[in-house]
């Protein structure tokens, strides 16, 4: 059973001011803070896992007492996700192309550029509100799934990542 034993010890700052009165805080002797994160103590688990056939007899010796196995299957086939599939063409994408296009056109005609800010909601004759903005970043970041078509209406109105 490991037990703790607590001392207190003049901090730095208590040391190197001479006016300081204040004892420095209680330290846990005996006892190491990981310096790790778990997610870097997980990537090191992994990579030892992957590279069992390169590790020293020791080194596997010590990490089978620790409980750590070779990896059964590549770690890549273990954590692989599969691709979604394309959604058709058409639909609510579909849709809402369509509004923010008609959106971006209205804005376009009354200000004469296509830089939109980000937060820019553009309000559409039939009452519907686009967040123009929004649309039209998302839309860029998506832009290797949009269509032909898409791309062309989009050049059209004079964006410039949208031409070929």
């Amino acid at each position: 059973m490991l037990s703790f034993r607590t001392r207190t010890e003049p901090t730095a700052r208590s040391r190197d001011c001479p006016n300081s009165s204040r004892p420095g805080p209680a330290l846990l002797v005996g006892i190491s803070r990981p310096r790790t994160s778990r997610a870097g103590a997980g990537r090191w688990l992994v990579a030892q896992q992957e590279g069992w056939e390169q590790l020293s007899q020791g080194q596997r010796e010590r990490l089978v007492q620790l409980g750590v196995r070779p990896s059964e299957k590549p770690v890549a086939e273990a954590v692989a996700v599969k691709a979604r599939p394309r959604r058709a063409a058409g639909g609510a994408r579909a849709g809402a192309f369509e509004r923010g296009l008609v959106a971006l056109a209205q804005y376009t005609e009354r200000e004469g550029t296509v830089v939109v800010g980000r937060s820019w909601s553009e309000e559409l004759p039939d009452g519907t509100s686009v967040r123009l903005g929004v649309w039209l970043s998302n839309t860029r970041t998506r832009r290797a799934g949009l269509s032909e078509e898409q791309l062309e209406r989009l050049a059209a109105l004079g964006v410039e990542w949208a031409q070929a």
